[in-house]
């Protein structure tokens, strides 16, 4: 039975969304579809479709009340709007319908796993949030709410683990036909850890053990985890809070880390051999995994960051959209990342040069769009004196750019965002290390809308960041300090 609370958010996401145009919105990015989106939820394939619900507040483009969005795909890059699946309507999540996943049961039906969430006052007055696991089951348009909610509580937690900070379950179902989630909690370190949970059902849950400790190493509180099985390692992915920089590769605030590793499937058991951020950029946050009927694993996340996503005016209709569907596999014992190959079937319009020279900034034919594929490969010009700074400006007219520069010298990449029209000062630049060859990089730049992803080296690293240039902005330079020899191909995306 659909309560009142979740009927009106559906008349006013279908009432509202009429008023946001077509072309006011990313063309192969899953954006809201109305108000405000933030992490991915419920990442799934089922009867036929690729599912993807979404943190959701419908009645305004900033935070507010949890609810889950919802939408639909056959190819992961062009979605069709569903009713929202969840509204904050229980006892147990009057608050809050905060993130979770979703998987197919054997009898055909959609189960829901998601953070209820309740405020309670405390002592000095101010309020909590206290966090349980809750169930809703389906048939991929409509859900039930499961009459024994909340599944799991405190009562489950393991000694010293806040039952205010306990949340994110991604689910999966083992060989055996059991079930498992893993779920973010904050110990008694005020860190972070992942916790285990196994179920016969899918409706039965306990606790198993503690899978990964932060130890205060990669920020403090671990939410939205996932874990799989990937070129034959245990990969677990996570969003650490509050996060300290570790050189390049780890920055201030809410970041992503990536941990590769053996993992016993006989105990549980999860050893880390590596750590590494998942995405190199400004906007990247709370990835979720699908293995993919043909067997790929495709990742998209949250394309925002929570220190930069308040610069938006109430104005707004609409604020929020997920990355590109990503397929991730393992090399050289990192995490590499590559666009789904299904955005090869909207290429058109191929533009192509070879062994251009850069020495100053130049335009070429076209090369421009704000919905555009671009490989480029560089090299210096003289192998014994190689360029100080190469660059490419797009979003671009006479008044804004964003642009992506590597100096071979520090083997630094940067994206810089600060003249694409921002008018507050929050962050705008992010560098990262990449390795290259005597200044030769090969990258590859896919823009949609208001949103740039730079693959690097076939995928070894990943900068992305959002931008709300104005769409008229559409111009794309290169420039040089020394000389630089470019391959570029373009392919406009349609």
């Amino acid at each position: 039975m659909t309560s009142q609370t979740l009927r009106e958010a559906r008349t006013y996401e279908e009432a509202s969304e009429k008023f946001i145009k077509k072309e006011d919105r990313p063309d192969f990015h899953l954006s809201t579809r109305t108000g405000w989106l933030n992490d991915p939820n419920g990442f799934s394939y089922y009867k036929g479709e690729y599912h993807m619900f979404y943190q959701y507040h419908p009645y305004d483009s900033h935070w507010g009340p949890m609810h889950w969005g919802h939408a639909v795909s056959k190819d992961l890059l062009h979605w069709e709007y569903l009713p929202a699946a969840l509204a904050p309507d229980e006892f147990y999540d009057r608050d809050g319908c905060f993130s979770g996943s979703a998987i197919e049961l054997p009898d055909g039906r959609h189960l829901l796993m998601y953070t209820g969430v309740i405020k309670e006052r405390q002592k000095n007055g101010g309020f909590c949030e206290v966090q349980t696991q809750c169930l809703a089951v389906g048939d991929g348009r409509d859900y039930e709410k499961y009459e024994n909610n909340p599944v799991l509580d405190e009562k489950d937690l393991p000694e010293g683990s806040s039952r205010f900070d306990f949340r994110d379950p991604k689910m999966w179902r083992k060989k055996d036909g059991t079930y498992c989630c893993v779920i973010g909690n904050r110990p008694a370190d005020g860190s972070g850890q992942i916790l285990l949970y196994t179920s016969e059902d899918g409706f039965h849950w306990r606790f198993k053990k503690i899978l990964a400790s932060n130890n205060n190493r990669f920020g403090k509180m671990w939410e939205c985890p996932d874990f799989f099985i990937l070129d034959g390692k245990g990969v677990l992915l996570t969003s650490p809070q509050d996060m300290l920089p570790q050189g390049f590769e780890y920055h201030n605030g809410n970041g992503t880390l990536c941990l590769i590793g053996d993992f016993d499937e006989e105990t549980d058991t999860f050893t880390e051999q590596h750590n590494q951020s998942i995405d190199y950029g400004i906007d990247f946050y709370a990835p979720q995994t699908i293995l993919t009927p043909d067997g790929r694993r495709v990742m998209i996340g949250w394309m925002q960051n929570w220190d930069t996503c308040g610069g938006h005016v109430q104005e707004n209709l609409w604020f929020g959209q997920m990355s590109l569907p990503r397929e991730i596999f393992i090399k050289n014992g990192r995490l590499y990342q590559k666009p789904v190959r299904e955005l090869e079937n909207m290429r058109s319009g191929k533009v192509e040069y070879q062994s251009v020279l850069v020495s100053d900034t130049i335009n070429l034919e076209g090369i421009k769009g704000r919905k555009v594929d671009i490989e480029l490969n560089i090299w210096p010009e003289d192998e014994k004196n190689v360029y100080h700074k190469f660059s490419v400006r797009f979003a671009q007219n006479a008044q804004y750019q964003t642009s992506v520069s590597f100096r071979p010298k520090e083997s630094v990449l940067k994206i810089d965002r600060k003249f694409s029209g921002s008018r507050r000062a929050v962050i705008h630049q992010r560098r990262s290390k990449v390795n290259h060859e005597n200044g030769r990089l090969k990258l590859r730049l896919i823009l949609d809308q208001f949103s740039a992803e730079i693959f690097v080296n076939d995928g070894e690293q990943v900068m992305t960041a959002t931008m709300y240039t104005e769409r008229a902005a559409d111009g794309i330079s290169f420039c040089a300090d020394g000389e630089v020899r470019m391959d570029v191909v373009k392919y406009d995306l349609i």
